[in-house]
């Protein structure tokens, strides 16, 4: 790694955590950064994966009160991330580099319309909402696997898909789902992170710059959050993935 790398590194690293704090999507940054510094998409996609992971643990630790609070209830969507989250990883791992490069643009394009749509896919799911009957908790669960094994595949825009599955049961709740959120993020991350170090997949010294840095950013991502207005965040973010699945599609 060069000098140069390890600031670009940085950077990307200290932008991904305070983007996380306040809006999710540091994902599209560090995945960038790492394919810029010279890794092949699977790799980088894997050592974002892993560098992220711990600033979920800090996130979860922000939230030890609600998730005290609700933990019984957290246990079947916990399962959901742990087995969805590693059926991810490993699909991830046997399509290999030459099967994940044509669908990076393609993963761009969802998580960017994801954030460009948070809002409407909230009030989409608003309806279901309103009864808590047997189906509107398999049409729960359902979604939360297809959202695990997406997040341990890719990740960008896992949160606003997990929230939307949360919102069938949860609404009203806001606390509670994004405690819960929080959790099974972590343990898809931490399932998948595990499965993909076992794989090989993960640069370690570009990964430990990373997790550095993006420690750094989510701690001051805090106070960024208490004076710029979330809409503003996530506008930057929604750029950011329009501008990153163009230079994608244009590569492939």
């Amino acid at each position: 790694m060069t000098l140069f790398q390890i600031v670009v590194l940085a950077v990307a690293g200290f932008a991904a955590g305070t983007v996380n704090a306040v809006a999710g999507g540091g994902t599209f940054i560090t995945f960038a950064a790492l394919v810029a510094c010279g890794l092949p998409t699977l790799d980088a996609n894997a050592t974002s994966a892993v560098a992220l992971t711990p600033s979920n643990l800090t996130s979860v630790a922000a939230y030890r009160s609600e998730v005290r609070s609700y933990f019984r209830e957290m246990i079947p969507f916990a399962i959901i991330g742990l087995i969805g989250g590693g059926a991810g990883a490993l699909l991830l791992i046997w399509i290999g580099d030459g099967g994940f490069r044509p669908l990076v643009p393609w993963l761009l394009l969802l998580a960017t319309l994801l954030f460009a749509f948070s809002n409407q896919i909230r009030t989409f799911v608003e309806p279901w909402s309103r009864g808590q009957h047997a189906g509107a908790r398999i049409a729960a669960y359902g979604l939360m696997m297809v959202v695990a094994v997406y997040g341990g595949f890719f990740g960008a825009g896992t949160g606003i898909m997990m929230l939307a599955a949360l919102a069938i049961l949860e609404s009203g709740n806001f606390h509670k789902a994004n405690a819960t959120k929080l959790v099974v993020a972590f343990l898809i991350q931490i399932m998948s992170a595990a499965l993909l170090i076992a794989g090989g997949l993960v640069h370690w010294p570009q990964a430990l710059v990373t997790i550095a840095a993006s420690a750094v950013g989510g701690y001051y991502g805090v106070t960024l959050a208490r004076r710029v207005p979330e809409k503003i965040i996530r506008a930057a973010v929604v750029a950011v993935g329009a501008v990153l699945t163009v230079v994608f599609f244009l590569r492939t």
